[in-house]
């Protein structure tokens, strides 16, 4: 298991790179290693290749250059993955690409939103409802649909530790404790 301290800094890294002078497309590294991350979650056999030190270091090398070819990675990603083989941080891909994408929407003012509502929102209702938490955050909101029908109706919107409960069930809910509290 890799500590949260040590993805942070390999996630750090690889955003200091990608947000450099060289002004590259972060969603192209962040989908490339997505790729690769998919390829790995979808082999058991690659996955115990990559983390036993049975297999030496340069054969491991060898099988991430080949895939990273295959995929058409590209450079920045490619030697982000080598990198990770170097130090046998592989098993933590999936960690390090999501603290990698955290970072850069701290970096580039983003912030993340977890919306869930009882039933699928239209388009418009998604821009209105990220528009108006933009405004009550003060940056561009990444938000993230999520469809639970026990809220009844209304919305549910979590961003960091901070919750806005516009539901029917939240709604019930405070009326229930006002009710037992009298």
């Amino acid at each position: 298991m890799t500590s949260s301290a040590i993805v942070s800094r390999y996630a750090s890294a690889l955003a200091d790179v990608v947000t450099g002078p060289s002004e590259m497309d972060t969603a192209q590294v962040v989908q490339q290693l997505r790729r690769f991350e998919a390829l790995l979650a979808g082999s058991v056999a690659l996955q115990n290749a990559l983390a036993t030190p049975a297999v030496a270091a340069g054969r491991k090398r060898a099988v991430v250059r080949k895939l990273a070819d295959q995929l058409g990675l590209g450079k920045i990603a490619r030697n982000f993955l080598l990198v990770l083989t170097d130090h046998r941080r592989m098993g933590a891909l999936s960690a390090l690409i999501d603290a990698f994408e955290t970072q850069l929407d701290e970096r580039l003012g983003y912030v993340r939103a977890e919306i869930s509502s009882a039933r699928d929102l239209e388009e418009r209702q998604k821009a209105g409802l990220a528009e108006r938490l933009s405004r009550l955050t003060g940056k561009k909101v990444r938000a993230r649909y999520a469809v639970e029908p026990e809220l009844i109706g209304g919305v549910v919107a979590r961003i960091g530790s901070t919750v806005y409960d516009g539901s029917l069930r939240g709604q019930l809910n405070v009326l229930g404790r006002k009710l037992a509290a009298e």
